[in-house]
């Protein structure tokens, strides 16, 4: 493969816009080519040139991506993904084997959740759910077959924070491997190598894509021996970002840092609006000072980003209702793209979990704040709970 060059810089914004995005050396031509191709010739038997043989292996595309997410979290190396969970189960096959054990978060990701538990635990894999803010629970959790603490930050949807930091030191102490889910902060508000995580895991379908257009994944890591690993399994299962998916989320990463801006501005003004609205129980959301995770928040983020979640007053029917009655917010799954959604979690992202521990609060919706004008936003979110509280 191709030696990935180095931009000369640690501002963010930078790097995001030039990290893996050298011009074309033929044409001169700004943006860097898509190599929508399958294979490329060699210069004799085993003639590689650059490295690049065969497009499961490797493409130029995807290896510009590569590096500019790697650079975005200050790592050293950086693989993309078909998808979120394909490259959780890339970076799961290659840490945990049959008797292993893995401690998780009581608020993470459906579909982590359903990975770990029902791939992996066919698989002979067990977990331990644990909440996070308590550290003394975590230690206790962790056993001699412990191999992975798996953390998310913020949470998906509660909106919890953990302490990266602290949690990482208990991981290390007990010899387990440290991952953060990095997918609803982004490298630009957050990037937890650099408070001691050992693995970043990213859907690069929500924040890092930004435009509801693509689906990948992503790790960034620093062991070179791990790499190696999930590399093998990348190229052996095959699971790759494709050419034209790896564009798509190279020119998202690139706006990444003015999006996140807005994004977080947007959610802030709208979680103030719902604090003590009286159709509202509970606004989750790591900017608001009431947050249980405010001080971990401003101490590991920049911002607080997008996300917001609200415990509906009224119970189920309300929640629902709210969710169907909104116009600007539309009613779909997924997040993190500059249009604003809405979801309903127990019956849409979280459906897997139902029954769990992890299941969540039938009167909670989960509200993905995009980049619209804020004011109509605002407006937009009140107009539903009234309708909502009215045909109750």
């Amino acid at each position: 493969m191709a030696k990935k060059k180095s931009t000369p810089t640690s501002a963010f914004a930078t790097l995001a816009i030039h990290a893996g995005q050298d011009h074309d050396a033929a044409t001169g031509a700004v943006i860097p080519p898509i190599f929508q191709s399958s294979t490329f010739v060699q210069d004799g038997i085993g003639g590689l040139r650059g490295g690049y043989e065969y497009g499961r292996s490797a493409n130029p595309t995807r290896t510009a991506l590569e590096t500019q997410l790697a650079a975005l979290e200050g790592g050293q190396h950086g693989l993309a993904f078909s998808s979120g969970l394909a490259a959780e189960d890339a970076l799961l096959r290659a840490v945990v084997r049959p008797g292993d054990h893995i401690v998780i978060g009581n608020d993470v990701y459906g579909g982590t959740y359903r990975l770990i538990n029902r791939i992996f635990g066919d698989w002979g894999v067990e977990h331990t759910v644990v909440d996070l803010a308590d550290l003394r629970a975590v230690d206790k959790a962790i056993t001699p077959r412990t191999k992975m603490l798996w953390i998310e930050t913020p949470s998906n949807p509660l909106m919890k924070i953990s302490d990266i930091a602290e949690l990482t030191e208990i991981a290390h102490a007990a010899g387990l491997l440290a991952v953060v889910d990095n997918t609803f902060a982004s490298p630009a508000l957050q990037r937890p190598l650099t408070l001691g995580a050992d693995v970043v895991v990213h859907s690069m379908t929500k924040y890092i894509g930004g435009h509801s257009d693509v689906i990948g994944g992503g790790l960034v890591l620093d062991d070179d021996e791990l790499e190696e690993k999930v590399r093998f399994l990348q190229f052996a299962a095959g699971a790759i970002a494709a050419p034209m998916e790896a564009w798509l989320t190279t020119r998202g990463l690139k706006t990444l840092d003015v999006r996140m801006q807005r994004h977080s501005e947007n959610a802030g003004r709208l979680a103030e609006f719902l604090d003590g609205h009286s159709g509202i129980e509970t606004v989750y959301y790591p900017g608001l000072a009431s947050h249980p995770g405010h001080t971990i928040a401003a101490t590991q983020m920049s911002r607080f980003g997008g996300m917001l979640s609200i415990a509906v007053a009224g119970g189920e029917r309300v929640a629902r209702r709210f969710a169907e009655k909104t116009r600007v917010f539309q009613l779909a799954e997924s997040l993190g793209g500059v249009e604003s959604l809405v979801n309903y979690p127990s019956a849409m992202t979280h459906a897997s979990v139902a029954g769990t521990e992890l299941a969540v609060p039938p009167n909670v919706v989960r509200l993905s704040v995009g980049l619209e004008d804020a004011d109509e936003l605002i407006a937009d979110v009140d107009r539903a709970l009234a309708k909502a509280v009215k045909q109750r």
